[in-house]
């Protein structure tokens, strides 16, 4: 009878630090750069030792995705609890990190069908909290645009942030400017910033937009 391989504990500092380095390699270096031999040199450990955690390469990278699924509802769900969800999901979403970590997620879950599972449900449920939060809210999302459904604002709100830094991290700008304004000065109608008579005048959007493409 062959006895079940031993795996490291959920729980360990080591399997920590494993996924951290899988995350800070996947960044500099793309998902093909994750290997058992490159995260152990990423990680000052052995081979072996990142095999002991994780006997398959899926099993790292499914953790992976669901290690960073767990942070992400986590923090999506504080951000959506407000009276400006779309303004919320627009800042939450502008994340460069996280943007570039779920393009090379992406890339490797065409190859890998467990990934894209993982990725699909982290994705219909980051779009489900968001759309129950906008239905939840009292501000007329029709307008200026006229009828738009809320499934279209979550899906331009959330993608178009990270299409920007996906493309800026390749060099391309085309456009950026003029599409993060448009959706910044869509949001200043249906979601006004709250400003203290004390405070400065507030960016426009052309000068935010250049911030987060520059």
């Amino acid at each position: 009878m062959t006895t079940p391989r031993r795996v490291g504990a959920e729980t360990s500092r080591t399997r920590a630090l494993l996924l951290k380095s899988a995350e800070r390699l996947m960044l500099d270096e793309g998902y093909a750069a994750v290997t058992y031999r490159g995260l152990a040199a990423k990680a000052g450990v052995t081979p072996g030792l990142v095999q002991y955690y994780f006997p398959a390469l899926d099993d790292l990278f499914i953790a992976l995705v669901r290690r960073r699924t767990e942070e992400t509802v986590g923090a999506l769900v504080s951000a959506l609890r407000t009276d400006q969800p779309l303004r919320a999901l627009w800042e939450f979403s502008n994340n460069r990190y996280a943007a570039v970590l779920i393009a090379e997620l992406t890339a490797l879950a065409n190859h890998r069908k467990a990934i894209r599972a993982e990725i699909a449900a982290v994705g219909e449920k980051v779009r489900e909290l968001t759309l129950e939060a906008l239905a939840r809210s009292s501000n007329d999302y029709s307008r200026p645009l006229g009828p738009v459904s809320a499934e279209t604002l979550v899906f331009l709100v959330t993608s178009t942030p990270r299409m920007i830094h996906i493309e800026d991290a390749v060099g391309m700008s085309t456009s950026h400017a003029e599409a993060a304004e448009f959706l910044e000065h869509y949001l200043d109608q249906v979601e006004p910033q709250h400003t203290s008579p004390a405070s400065s005048s507030p960016s426009t959007p052309s000068t935010s937009a250049t911030k987060q493409v520059g």
